[in-house]
């Protein structure tokens, strides 16, 4: 059973364990070596994921001409907010669907 906070809940109100599980619900792989990063892979791109001190960095490899774009979330933002924003991908155009 899922005890998370709703979903509109800014991920700052989220303990870390939570967000964790969150990522991986998310379909991101941890990092054995630097724990703050995760991987994730969908469709047509790839992305590293990394929990900074305010914000959650997603850099989405190779995205522009070959260059990684980086984009960063403020844990403001909501769950709900974050992953939509998260999985449209590094362009915004890819539908914000999970692929469980």
């Amino acid at each position: 059973m899922n005890r998370w906070p709703p979903p509109d809940t800014p991920l700052y109100n989220h303990s870390l364990a939570t967000i964790e599980d969150w990522l991986e619900t998310l379909g991101a792989r941890r990092d054995e070596q630097e724990l703050h990063r995760w991987s994730l892979q969908r469709g047509a791109w790839q992305a590293e994921l990394s929990l900074e001190i305010e914000e959650l960095q997603v850099r989405y490899l190779g995205a522009a001409a070959g260059r990684d774009l980086v984009q960063n979330f403020k844990y403001a933002l909501s769950r709900q907010e974050m992953e939509a924003a998260i999985l449209r991908g590094p362009f915004g155009d890819a539908p914000a669907t999970r692929l469980d």
